[in-house]
């Protein structure tokens, strides 16, 4: 993609994805001309969803908005949220296209609630196939690169297509080996020789201890990256958490985080040089960050990431609500982008604990646990010890032959959280079979008993 091309695209408001990398333009553009670009997408973007999507034009004509108002980031905040709900409850009024254009259905893994379905134009997933052809790029996998995709690739699920679809994109060969289990993968990465991996951290740390369990050397296979969704592989001050520190010695390999969800359609993925946070891709995203009190959060501070995905045409979405809370990194990142960066996500909304006037997020009592030799496998149970206090059940797997007490385990988790917490020795098999869960494409960590919200998340 030449220079100029992001030029004409400010000037026509029209981004035609390119066939190749985009980061000899947009990226490493001056932030005034990606800020450019950002708004005459989003203010395209606007006109296109009261346009075509009947949810959106009701909405706007009982707010009293003009779509011709809406021209930057500054005048987002005139423009009503978008929830989980409303795709649930009003899918139908929010497709904005003849169902005859519909060529793929997504479906949310329903994590949080129940899953929704999000259609796909062929040039909705042609848009996913150039996201993540940037991402793979920008993390330093080459054209003829090798990747195995450890990620789903049926229930509707968006992620596994659309890392296939941008390995194809950008010239790359792509080992379809799934989730079935650990010892599938295992045989694929033997067999199959990739130099990258893509998949959920937790059940790559497993497929390297399978590796070594049956005398194979996971970072003798000239695996060269991790690419890592799902789940949190950084700290918050971006350094690696014990998690990623494992992944890394077990495989010899980089470890790369990234964050996305069906409803943005876009990734937010670290760069090769690491440590950065995700890049974000001002062509296809503009993203706020903000408080409880819905405005936005003052620099470098953490607050919902709030995402209106651009260029979506099937189902377009406006301040979708993620429920994620994350912080905005606008420092220069030294592989030369000037796109403003998304720190690791620090948890949900909704997971957010008070325990006696402390606020945690499990991700960091995950974090504590990790880094502990001898744990494999862990959960939560959350139950309200009275109005203002959760009470939480740490319940804790060990590796066969490892002897660890309740006691060990509760001073290690309180000397990260600052917390005491409760904490149950079970075994390694009734936690795997708690937490893995047949229709869900991650490990359900955390059972929320508070109120009676009985859910697994």
């Amino acid at each position: 993609m030449p220079r100029t091309s992001i030029d004409q695209s400010i000037e026509s408001g029209v981004l035609v994805l390119p066939d190749l990398d985009s980061d000899v333009g947009v990226p490493f553009e001056s932030v005034e001309k990606i800020s450019a670009l950002t708004n005459r997408l989003l203010a395209r973007h606007v006109s296109y969803c009261y346009e075509h999507s009947g949810f959106y034009r009701q909405k706007f004509d009982q707010l009293g908005i003009k779509a011709k108002d809406i021209n930057s980031i500054a005048d987002i905040y005139r423009l009503p949220f978008t929830t989980k709900a409303d795709i649930a409850e009003h899918s139908s009024e929010m497709l904005s296209v003849p169902s005859s254009q519909v060529v793929d259905i997504c479906q949310t893994s329903g994590t949080t609630g129940t899953p929704v379905a999000l259609p796909q134009t062929e040039r909705d997933l042609q848009r996913l196939a150039y996201n993540e052809q940037v991402c793979f790029l920008a993390a330093g996998l080459k054209p003829g690169d090798r990747v195995v995709i450890a990620c789903a690739f049926d229930r509707c699920f968006m992620a596994g297509l659309a890392y296939f679809m941008g390995l194809r994109r950008m010239g790359a060969t792509a080992i379809r080996a799934g989730t079935a289990n650990s010892s599938i993968l295992t045989e694929a990465i033997v067999f199959h020789k990739p130099s990258a991996i893509i998949g959920v951290p937790s059940l790559l740390l497993e497929t390297g201890r399978l590796l070594q369990k049956r005398g194979v050397d996971p970072s003798g296979l000239g695996i060269s990256k991790l690419i890592c969704i799902g789940e949190p592989v950084r700290d918050t001050d971006l350094s690696p958490s014990p998690l990623g520190k494992l992944l890394s010695q077990t495989w010899g390999a980089q470890v790369l985080g990234t964050y996305a969800s069906t409803e943005m359609a876009t990734s937010f993925a670290e760069c090769e040089q690491g440590c950065a946070g995700g890049h974000i891709h001002p062509d296809l995203i503009a993203v706020e960050i903000l408080d409880e009190f819905d405005n936005p959060v003052p620099k470098g501070q953490a607050g919902e990431v709030v995402a209106t995905p651009l260029q979506v045409t099937g189902m377009p979405l406006l301040r979708f609500r993620t429920g994620d809370v994350a912080t905005l990194l606008t420092e220069p990142c030294p592989c030369g982008r000037k796109t403003y960066r998304l720190g690791p996500v620090l948890g949900r909304k909704s997971q957010m604990l008070k325990i006696r006037g402390t606020t945690v997020y499990p991700g960091a009592i995950f974090a504590a646990l990790q880094s502990i030799e001898g744990v494999c496998n862990y959960c939560l149970e959350l139950q309200q010890d009275y109005d203002l206090s959760d009470r939480v059940c740490v319940v804790v797997g060990l590796e066969n032959g490892v002897k660890r007490t309740e006691e060990e385990v509760v001073e290690r988790i309180r000397g990260r959280v600052r917390v005491k917490m409760e904490v149950r020795i079970a075994s390694a098999d009734e936690i795997r079979k708690r937490t893995i869960v047949e229709n869900k494409r991650k490990p359900v960590l955390i059972f929320d008993y508070r109120t009676q919200r009985k859910t697994g998340l």
